[in-house]
C-alpha cells in the first residue's frame, strides 16, 4: 500500500515525488519515459537558477534527487485507475497493479498528430514532433514545419539555422503566434510560407521523400520534395484513464481546484495535464508542489477523522 502514486515522470511528477517523500509518504512514480516533454527539448533557458541547462542534465538532476529522497520509479504505462470502495485506488499498468491511498496525475501532454497517410509509417524516419531534438539531423537539407502557432513558428526559426530550406505550411489564412515571431520567420530568406494548405500524404520508400499538398482555396494538389516533416499542431491530454473520476474540458485537460484536487477525494492532478492558460516547466513544478502537499494534508485529515 502506497501513500501516493504519481502518474507521470516528467518535471511535475518528479517534483511532486520530492515533496511527498519529504513528508514521509510512501511514494511510487509511474511513467513511460523519465523526463516527459523535456526529452523533446535540447536546452532549457527559462529555468530559474540556470542561465541555460541541457534538458538531459536537468532530467538527470531531478531523477537523482527524487530517488535519493526515497521515491520508487516504475517505467511502465498506466492503463486503468479504479477508485475502490474503501477510498483507496488501484492503478493498473501494462505489467502490474498497485494500490495507493492517493493518486496524483501528472502525465503531461502528447503531440497532436495530423492523421494523414504516411505519418505513422515514417515516424522516426523523417517525421518528427520536436525540432530541438531532431533538427540537427537535417543540416543542409529541405524540411517542412506544419502548424500556425508559436510552436510551429519557433520550430521554423530554429530549423532555418540548420536546414537549407524550410517550408512552413499552415492550414489557415494567418498565423496565431506572437507578432515578433511572425516577423522574424518572414524575414528568413530560406523559409517559404505556404498558407491555406494541408498535407494530404507523406510519401517515401524507406524514409520521407516528398509531400502531397492540398490547397484549401481551390482544392488543387501539388507536391514538394523534402527530407523531413516537423509536426507542430499542438499537444493533447491523454486522460482517458480517469474516465468518470475527474471532470475534463473539451480537450481532455483536467479540472482542479486551488489545491489541485479533482472531484474524486484523494485524486489530484498537476502540470500540463490540468486546465491552465500557460504551459511552462516552472508552472508545472509549482502545481506539483501544491498537489503533493494537498495529498499529504488529505491523508492527515483522514487520520484525524478516524481518531475522532
Amino acid at each position: 500500500m502506497y501513500d501516493i502514486i504519481i502518474i507521470g515522470s516528467g518535471p511535475a511528477g518528479m517534483t511532486a515525488a520530492i515533496y511527498s517523500t519529504r513528508r514521509e509518504m510512501k511514494t511510487l512514480v509511474i511513467g513511460r519515459e523519465v523526463g516527459g516533454q523535456m526529452i523533446w527539448a535540447n536546452e532549457i533557458e527559462n529555468y530559474p537558477g540556470f542561465q541555460s541547462i541541457k534538458s538531459f542534465e536537468l532530467i538527470t538532476r531531478l531523477k537523482d534527487q527524487m530517488l535519493a529522497c526515497g521515491a520508487e520509479l516504475k517505467e511502465e504505462e498506466v492503463k486503468k485507475i479504479e477508485h475502490n470502495l474503501d477510498g483507496t485506488f488501484t492503478v493498473y499498468t501494462n505489467k502490474d497493479s498497485f494500490v495507493s491511498k492517493t493518486v496524483l496525475v501528472a502525465m503531461g501532454l502528447a503531440p497532436r498528430r495530423l492523421a494523414v497517410k504516411g505519418e505513422l509509417e515514417f515516424n522516426g524516419r523523417g517525421v518528427s514532433y520536436c525540432a530541438n531534438c531532431d533538427g540537427p539531423f537535417y543540416r543542409g537539407k529541405q524540411v517542412t514545419v506544419v502548424g500556425g502557432g508559436n510552436a510551429a513558428l519557433d520550430a521554423a526559426e530554429i530549423l532555418s539555422k540548420i536546414a537549407a530550406k524550410v517550408y512552413l505550411i499552415h492550414r489557415g489564412p494567418e498565423f496565431r503566434g506572437f507578432e515578433s515571431l511572425i516577423t522574424e520567420v518572414k524575414s528568413r530568406k530560406n523559409i517559404e510560407v505556404i498558407m491555406n494548405t494541408e498535407i494530404d500524404e507523406i510519401i517515401g520508400s524507406n524514409k520521407v521523400e516528398k509531400l502531397r499538398l492540398i490547397n484549401k482555396s481551390d482544392q488543387k494538389s501539388s507536391e514538394i520534395m523534402v527530407d523531413g516533416v516537423f509536426i507542430e499542431v499542438g499537444r493533447i491530454a491523454n486522460t482517458d484513464v480517469l474516465e468518470d473520476l475527474a471532470d475534463r474540458n473539451k480537450v481532455n485537460q483536467v479540472v482542479v481546484d486551488e489545491k489541485m484536487s479533482t472531484k474524486t477525494p484523494g485524486l489530484f492532478a498537476a502540470g500540463d495535464v490540468v486546465i491552465s492558460e500557460f504551459k511552462q516547466i516552472t508552472i508545472a513544478l509549482g502545481q506539483a508542489t501544491v498537489a503533493a502537499l494537498s495529498a499529504y494534508q488529505y491523508l492527515q485529515l483522514k487520520k484525524e477523522q478516524k481518531r475522532s
